[in-house]
């Protein structure tokens, strides 16, 4: 019983959410899986959550750079919908390099492409 309830009130708390803090919240869930795959390495998995076109890398190239350097999600910091673009976030997040975490966050922009929000590295 707990735990329906549990389910209901995470549903209705993203059904009162504003368009904005739905878009900041997937951004951020796209963050954390993203480097949840990341030390695996694998693209089947990496590549969909990664946008595409412009300066974007392929996934290979990018996953080999990222693990080569150790990088690391400590936390999500916050998040919030990119001005000039309604359809991109920036997410401020704390990482790890080689297991030096810095002390000023990342800012990772998170673009809505295909129906889905994809980080752009």
């Amino acid at each position: 019983m707990a735990r329906a309830s549990g389910l209901l009130l995470a549903l209705a708390t993203l059904a009162c959410s504003s368009p904005a803090e739905k878009k900041t919240q997937a951004a951020e869930a796209s963050v954390r899986r993203f480097f949840a795959a990341l030390p695996d390495g694998d693209c089947a998995v990496l590549g969909p959550l990664l946008a595409t076109g412009g300066s974007a890398q392929p996934c290979a190239d990018t996953v080999r750079e990222l693990n080569a350097h150790g990088f690391e999600l400590v936390e999500v910091v916050g998040a919030e919908v990119d001005g000039r673009s309604a359809d991109a976030v920036l997410v401020r997040a704390k990482v790890a390099r080689d297991g030096a975490v810095r002390e000023e966050p990342f800012i990772l922009r998170v673009e809505l492409q295909d129906g889905g929000w994809k980080l752009r590295l």
